[in-house]
């Protein structure tokens, strides 16, 4: 188990949002903010490719520790501030999704 900044650091990761100090207690995928809504684990690092406002909401709702945005995706403007308004971490990444859950799971 490791904070969401740890996973980062470790991972080459950046810590695009948010202080990262959360503890991480598994990975998620999915791009469905439906889904993940209803079934992302509580403490989990989402991997998505949604950058925008609704994942911040959706992250706040299912209670993740961080987003990790792959594939380089962007986090936008309205979405950075409600982060960090709402104490959301976020980390990005390269990698496509698959890769990056593999590389966390680790």
């Amino acid at each position: 188990m490791s904070t969401a900044k740890e996973l980062a650091e470790k991972n080459g990761f950046t810590l695009a949002c948010g202080d990262g100090l959360r503890q991480v207690q598994g990975v998620y995928c999915c791009d469905l903010l439906s889904i993940v809504m209803g079934r992302a684990p509580a403490d989990s690092a989402w991997v998505t490719v949604m950058g925008n406002l609704n994942s911040i909401a959706v992250a706040v709702l299912a209670d993740v520790a961080c987003i990790v945005l792959a594939e380089n995706m962007p986090l936008d403007a309205d979405a950075q501030a409600r982060a960090e308004a709402e104490n959301v971490t976020v980390l990005r990444t390269s990698l496509p999704v698959f890769e990056a859950a593999v590389k966390m799971a680790q």
